[in-house]
């Protein structure tokens, strides 16, 4: 039974593109830096949220900043290298839930103990919104607008996605091959065909104007 291409088609439900992915995870990997680390570096440019010196570590800066910002960027870092759609959403996950917890983090940080971190160091309220918006709710909303997307593209299964595999070539079994008589391709078949009835008429027409010949 002949067999047509459909029927080598392997669609692999997880394989997508790695570029899918690339762009927001590396947005998402800077992002979960900016919020991991802008805690301990910040109070050297007087941009922080306690007088504390700078890389000093606190238990609430530990669970509220540090914490969601090394998920959001484990999470852009799965979607930076992923090729599978699994492990790509696990990456957007993980960012959505950093930056969703950026945002309500300190909302919940007296109920479960997670300690706080101040209040932010600034002269002016303009200041102090910034320092909000660049410290938790501004970078959370941020990061969870992108992880959101980043799930929309990578759950959608697009067509360039089906990989196909072409059919191997068929092989002579070992047991039925003679090597007095070789595989002969289908072209050199067809002319052997037409040169034998040639050579048959060449060599009856010679024969018969011998013979008339001899006569």
């Amino acid at each position: 039974m002949r067999r047509t291409r459909s029927d080598y088609e392997r669609p692999h439900a997880l394989y997508m593109p790695r570029t899918r992915g690339a762009a927001t995870g590396l947005l998402l990997i800077l992002l979960g830096v900016w919020g991991a680390v802008i805690t301990f570096v910040g109070p050297i440019f007087n941009w922080a949220y306690t007088a504390d010196p700078a890389w000093t570590w606190t238990v609430g800066k530990g669970w509220l900043e540090v914490l969601p910002g090394v998920a959001t960027a484990l999470g852009g870092v799965l979607l930076l290298l992923s090729a599978n759609r699994a492990s790509a959403m696990l990456g957007g996950w993980l960012a959505v839930f950093g930056g969703a917890w950026f945002v309500v983090g300190r909302t919940f940080a007296s109920t479960l103990g997670t300690g706080d971190v101040g209040q932010p160091v600034a002269s002016t309220d303009l200041k102090r919104a910034l320092l909000e918006v660049t410290y938790f709710t501004g970078l959370g909303a941020l990061i969870v607008l992108l992880g959101g997307a980043v799930l929309a593209r990578v759950a959608v299964r697009h067509a360039r996605d089906v990989v196909v595999t072409d059919p191997a070539p068929a092989a002579v079994p070992a047991a039925n091959y003679d090597e007095s008589h070789p595989v002969v391709p289908a072209r050199a078949d067809q002319e052997a065909a037409t040169e034998e009835p040639r050579g048959l008429f060449h060599r009856g027409l010679f024969h018969r104007r011998h013979h008339h010949a001899g006569v």
